[in-house]
């Protein structure tokens, strides 16, 4: 079985608004810090998905989402996932309290200091690069990254 979601790292200057996720039980990226985003809806785009969740997660209305990539994850231990990485520079609304965390500001020098997962410092130096869009396969074992390729070519870990 896989599932399709998205994920959106929204820029203001030299700041993403990161989610450190601590709110909810059973949560796989539990005490990680991650962008915002989740669940495709039966019948959405991945466009229309990232809109909806950084709306609900955030109360920011994003204008301008940038397709960046596609992120494979595959694991021993939770099912396979296709994840739609946007950007973003432009949004309208106010922050609010996110029943799934804590929202934060971070510098982007900071956010591989904070605890997130292995592979997204993979993608984090893709974005950072300013990188064509790109596809990128994680795998991991346990909580252990053990492989990892950018359009097919193997990265060394």
């Amino acid at each position: 079985m896989y599932k399709n979601v998205t994920l959106c790292y929204i820029q203001r200057e030299d700041d993403y608004l990161m989610l450190h996720r601590v709110k909810k039980e059973n949560d796989l990226n539990h005490d990680k810090w991650i962008g915002v985003g989740g669940k495709f809806e039966d019948g959405e785009s991945p466009e229309e998905c990232v809109k909806r969740e950084a709306l609900e997660e955030t109360g920011l209305t994003l204008l301008d989402p940038a397709l960046r990539g596609i992120v494979t994850f595959v694991s021993d231990t939770w099912d396979t996932e296709y994840m739609f990485l946007y950007t973003c520079t432009a949004f309208t609304g106010s922050l609010t309290d996110c029943d799934e965390g804590v929202l934060e500001w971070v510098p982007k020098s900071r956010v591989c200091d904070l605890p997130i997962w292995e592979g997204d410092k993979i993608f984090f130096r893709l974005l950072n690069e300013n990188a064509p869009f790109f596809s990128l396969k994680l795998k991991y074992e346990g909580d252990t990254l053990v492989y990892a390729a950018c359009d097919g070519m193997e990265i060394d870990l």
